[in-house]
């Protein structure tokens, strides 16, 4: 074994200098493939500085004339209704992009149906207001989470769809006005002959439930009196009174208290609950910024540069192939 060793040795010491040989060539094919893009670059720089200006001269002309506007309408939907408001803006969004501005203008009533490229709605995710109170949900939550991400419940149709606020969102290629655009569509959303007789019967239900619960109210706090009064006429006559469980005191209280929650409730509800696609806010023309919208100024002269790259460097390769061939 002893005579194997300085073998041994020097195969390590050629496997070492090979290898940092293999090095040194790596570094040697980098330095000349920098030396050689600089060099490139040195001998075009006319045209690249020709291309750079005609791409931000395009991109800017682009830019200015190609507008691109966000609008964004924040809405609550009653009664049930959620459904039917997504399937109502699914249906608006395929007559856009079918282009069928007849039925934009006539039926839905936008005045410039062109101007808009594209609506989508989205729930606006409020997990805590959603289990709020309303103990099923909160269970549901927990049932469908057993098998997957709570995240990703949370964002799930079945759930994220009774949310209370949804966004509805469109693009215009003009500057979007409200009487134009925001008032005819929600007056087309809420033109459901179903709908309207499910929201006069609702509103008409929560104002006889607010003024009930009102009586109810009225009722407790004269029996809390009377048994106030009570208590100060013992006091007087120098007498102890002993309540016991069966005067049910306690849960006269509780009752009062979650009638007044429930009354502060149902007074924000009847805010809402005169339409069935209650309009919470709008947020119109704000300039797009999403993709290349704005951007073209500086894509364009880089798209130019790679463009004109790629073609030189597909020529010296062909060039370089056909040598070798012939």
């Amino acid at each position: 074994m002893s005579a194997k060793l300085p073998q041994d040795t020097n195969d390590q010491e050629i496997d070492i200098f090979q290898l940092s040989r293999s090095i040194g060539r790596f570094f040697d094919r980098v330095n000349a493939s920098i030396f050689r893009s600089i060099q490139f670059f040195v001998r075009n720089w006319i045209i690249f500085l020709t291309l750079i200006i005609i791409g931000f001269g395009l991109g800017w002309y682009l830019d200015s004339s190609r507008k691109s506007f966000q609008n964004k309408v924040i809405v609550a939907p009653n009664f049930g209704s959620v459904d039917y408001l997504y399937a109502k803006i699914d249906l608006i969004n395929s007559k856009i992009i079918a282009g069928d501005t007849i039925f934009l203008k006539n039926v839905v009533g936008i005045s410039h149906p062109e101007t808009i490229k594209k609506i989508e709605i989205k729930p606006i995710s409020d997990a805590f207001k959603f289990v709020e109170d309303k103990e099923q949900n909160f269970e549901l939550i927990k049932l469908i989470a057993e098998d997957g991400d709570i995240n990703k419940v949370l964002v799930d149709n079945i759930v994220s769809k009774n949310y209370t606020f949804h966004t509805i969102s469109f693009i215009s290629s003009e500057l979007a006005d409200e009487k134009e655009l925001t008032e005819p569509l929600l007056k087309y959303l809420n033109n459901s002959e179903y709908f309207n007789s499910i929201q006069k019967i609702g509103f008409k239900n929560l104002e006889q439930e607010i003024a009930q619960n009102d009586t109810i109210i009225a009722q407790i706090d004269n029996v809390l009196n009377g048994f106030s009064s009570t208590v100060k006429n013992t006091s007087k006559n120098d007498k102890l009174v002993y309540y016991n469980e069966n005067t049910q005191l306690n849960d006269i209280i509780k009752t009062k208290q979650y009638l007044v929650n429930e009354q502060g409730k149902n007074r924000l509800k009847i805010v809402r609950f005169d339409k069935t696609i209650k309009e919470i806010n709008s947020t119109l023309n704000i300039k797009n910024t999403q993709s290349v919208n704005g951007k073209l100024k500086f894509v364009l002269p880089v798209l130019f540069i790679l463009i004109f790259s790629f073609i030189y460097l597909f020529k010296a390769f062909y060039r370089k192939q056909s040598q070798k061939n012939f």
